[in-house]
């Protein structure tokens, strides 16, 4: 099988010619595998697709004209109403936000203490010292004026987990700039909860270069160094 380890891009799929040379061709939406309800996506038209296969099969069709540059994974889920995020609330979103990070962080931690696997050894050493701080929040929903509070208290908790976030999504390639499908994979997940996150990102670049650096994603959460 000439396909096995012949690699393409999503919404390819591979293909052999009849002298068994592999090549990509665009993945036909409608042989996508049957999905469950969840599984849904909302497209940038405002589209809700069976699943990543259908929408990136249906882009690699439009491969060349306008709608096809256009259609991106807008979030997960089925398509619904996105209410506009207000200058105040779009304010409140990095105390949220970093509150979420360090406890995703400390979850994360709590997991390895029975089996490894989650963290490199490095990271758990960092988040060890969250973890054991008892002035830590405990997670869940808290007021802004709690948020604030903390951060001010314990800032130095939430400087490792804005920088784990941007490590993390930092991966192709690895070069301390986050791209807009680079941060895709966090936006689609988080836009049905937090209805800031579009307009955050939009903010963060600030020279408008369509590239976030780690100075500007720092900055965006209110991390000094």
């Amino acid at each position: 099988d000439t396909c096995r380890n012949f690699h393409c891009k999503r919404g390819k799929v591979c293909h052999a010619d009849k002298q068994g040379k592999p090549h990509c061709i665009c993945q036909d939406p409608a042989a996508c595998p049957p999905t469950k309800d969840y599984e849904h996506v909302c497209g940038t038209d405002n589209r809700t697709y069976d699943g990543t296969c259908q929408l990136f099969g249906t882009k690699c069709q439009l491969e060349g004209t306008k709608m096809g540059r256009q259609l991106h994974l807008d979030y997960m889920g089925s398509c619904k109403y996105i209410p506009p995020c207000t200058d105040y609330e779009v304010d409140q979103f990095p105390l949220r936000m970093r509150d979420w990070l360090k406890n995703i962080l400390i979850q994360y931690y709590e997991r390895d203490l029975n089996t490894s696997g989650i963290l490199t050894e490095k990271q758990r050493n960092k988040v060890k010292k969250i973890y054991q701080n008892d002035k830590r929040l405990v997670a869940g929903d808290h007021p802004v004026e709690l948020l604030l509070h903390d951060f001010e208290k314990n800032y130095h908790m939430y400087v490792y987990p804005v920088h784990w976030q941007f490590h993390q999504l930092d991966q192709h390639p690895v070069d301390r700039l986050l791209t807009h499908s680079e941060l895709a994979p966090l936006r689609a997940s988080l836009v049905p909860m937090e209805h800031c996150i579009t307009r955050f990102f939009q903010e963060c670049d600030g020279d408008q270069d369509k590239l976030i650096a780690l100075k500007e994603w720092c900055h965006c959460f209110g991390i000094k160094e």
